[in-house]
């Protein structure tokens, strides 16, 4: 009496045991499908701004975040002198640049 119940409880056991590791395949399944939907293509964003702006070059046209609109006049590590108009020049994070426009849209 004692040995079949105890071979009972123990499959039993089993049985939960595969019962919670398909209950927590939906979260996972969520978590896969949350990487290819939203991290992953942040990162190939992030990457995409970061090669952008290694490359600026002076002369370049840009827009920054701000809605600034000029040409690249100096470049340093972490900022750049954006001449908005004749004479006028800011200095600017090199982080807020969003876009290289192309050549002869700013005048």
């Amino acid at each position: 009496m004692f040995i079949s119940s105890a071979y009972a409880q123990t499959a039993a056991a089993g049985g939960d045991m595969q019962s919670s590791l398909m209950s927590m395949l939906p979260l996972v399944l969520m978590f896969v499908v949350l990487y290819f939907v939203m991290i992953r293509p942040q990162m190939k964003r992030q990457k995409e701004h970061r090669a952008m702006i290694e490359a600026l070059a002076k002369g370049d046209e840009i827009a920054t975040a701000g809605g600034l609109i000029g040409k690249v006049t100096k470049l340093d590590d972490s900022f750049l002198s954006l001449e908005i108009a004749n004479g006028v020049e800011v200095q600017v994070q090199r982080s807020s640049v969003v876009q290289v426009l192309p050549k002869g849209t700013f005048k």
